[in-house]
């Protein structure tokens, strides 16, 4: 017996897709974007291809079969997303702002809540979905065992309803494609504010056409500029009180596991971005002398340097393949190894993507060449779907300090011994 890298048939048939339908549809977002200011009409503006992305089939991979989707293997995703990220970063985030929404229920709802609350999204992958995580105050919190602290979005049951007040933002696709609210909300909240996380953390289905969700404000961002990352208040939103998934206290586990399976494939979107970098330094190396006999690759100060920036790159997809086929051999119980490719790969881009625009030199940092916006999407990945300095090192230290823990279950996948 051998452990192989090698992909299945299937499998090359959809990282080659998914590089075909990046580098004919995707390739244009970037100039497409570019001629608005504002970061809701930039997000609209990504509609049309966002839909050719839904008639290729990405959104139904997101989906349980139950609801009809087609619930591929976190590995597979990964290796269609890194195609999509080498060319353009907004249309997966659009994806990955779905799937946090609908990945809750999928993992912990019951087959009658994935068929009533997801089959829409079968039905017409344009919807949207997003979930409603972060406090205004922050979200690296939200976990905590003192009650005055942490989440204060609340919901209070009332007969057979839920009724729900708080405020959220970077509540990624929140607007939907008009600006009316997405199709539906994975919110968390706590039933009781007198209560710890551990008793009253809680996830809650919200459809966002339910009086009381609003759109209250719009954030914009440096990078991935068509991102878009609205705050949003729910007042007095009432919803039936079979929309939780599982009971409160559950929270705690869902979202956490709904934040591995992120974790692991922002090593892919990492490793995409950081291969169109590489790929741009390499043939400005090999076609520019910088005014001197010999193109800039011939010098061993820039060999050198794409050789590390190559090694950086295999050793973060190598991780994240690990890392996504070990939270699939887990059904997304194995944490660790995803949350440190997330932290690794997210800080190894930006160090890629500024060794790219070394080699390019100052020329890179101006709209002569792509890095300097890839630059920009790349900062992105340290800070945002949990910040490896608040959330993810905290989630690390977490799982370390347990006196359950072993330090072989990442490399040898222990948890099933």
């Amino acid at each position: 017996m051998s452990i192989n890298f090698a992909l299945n048939a299937d499998q090359i048939a959809l990282r080659d897709g998914a590089r075909t339908f990046a580098n004919t549809v995707l390739k244009d977002v970037r100039k497409t974007i570019a001629q608005y200011a504002r970061p809701d009409e930039r997000f609209y503006a990504i509609k049309p291809f966002f839909d050719q992305a839904v008639a290729a089939g990405f959104v139904k991979t997101l989906l349980p079969e139950v609801a009809g989707g087609s619930n591929i293997a976190t590995l597979d995703f990964a290796l269609a997303a890194e195609e999509l990220t080498t060319v353009d970063v907004n249309i997966p985030s659009a994806l990955f702002g779905t799937g946090l929404c609908v990945k809750p229920v999928a993992m912990f709802g019951t087959e009658e809540q994935q068929k009533r609350l997801l089959t829409d999204f079968a039905e017409d992958g344009t919807r949207l979905g997003a979930l409603a995580f972060t406090e205004v105050t922050g979200g690296a919190n939200f976990d905590s065992a003192d009650p005055r602290f942490g989440v204060k979005t609340v919901a209070t049951l009332e007969d057979d309803e839920w009724v729900i007040n708080g405020e959220k933002h970077y509540t990624t696709n929140g607007t939907g494609w008009d600006g009316k609210n997405c199709h539906l909300y994975a919110v968390l909240c706590r039933t009781d504010l007198s209560k710890s996380a551990q008793d009253s953390l809680a996830v809650i289905m919200v459809p966002g056409n339910t009086p009381g969700v609003r759109v209250s404000g719009r954030l914009d961002t440096i990078g991935h500029r068509a991102t878009i990352s609205p705050r949003m208040t729910f007042e007095n939103v009432r919803v039936p009180a079979n929309n939780i998934l599982g009971k409160p206290g559950d929270g705690i586990k869902i979202i956490s596991t709904n934040f591995a399976w992120t974790a692991a494939l922002i090593g892919a979107a990492c490793v995409g971005v950081m291969r169109a970098a590489y790929d741009h330094a390499l043939q400005f190396a090999r076609s520019d002398a910088r005014s001197g006999p010999h193109p800039i690759i011939d010098y061993p100060t820039v060999g050198y340097q794409l050789a590390d920036m190559k090694m950086k790159i295999e050793a973060c997809r190598y991780l994240t393949w690990k890392a996504c086929h070990q939270y699939d051999q887990s059904k997304g119980a194995e944490h660790e190894l995803a949350v440190m490719t997330k932290v690794f790969c997210s800080e190894t881009c930006v160090n890629v993507v500024y060794d790219a625009m070394r080699v390019v030199g100052v020329d890179s940092y101006t709209d002569l060449h792509p890095l300097a916006d890839m630059m920009n999407d790349a900062m992105c990945f340290p800070l945002y779907d949990g910040g490896n300095m608040g959330a993810r090192r905290r989630n690390l230290h977490s799982i370390i300090k347990d006196p359950n823990y072993s330090s072989l279950t990442a490399p040898y996948a222990t948890f099933g011994a």
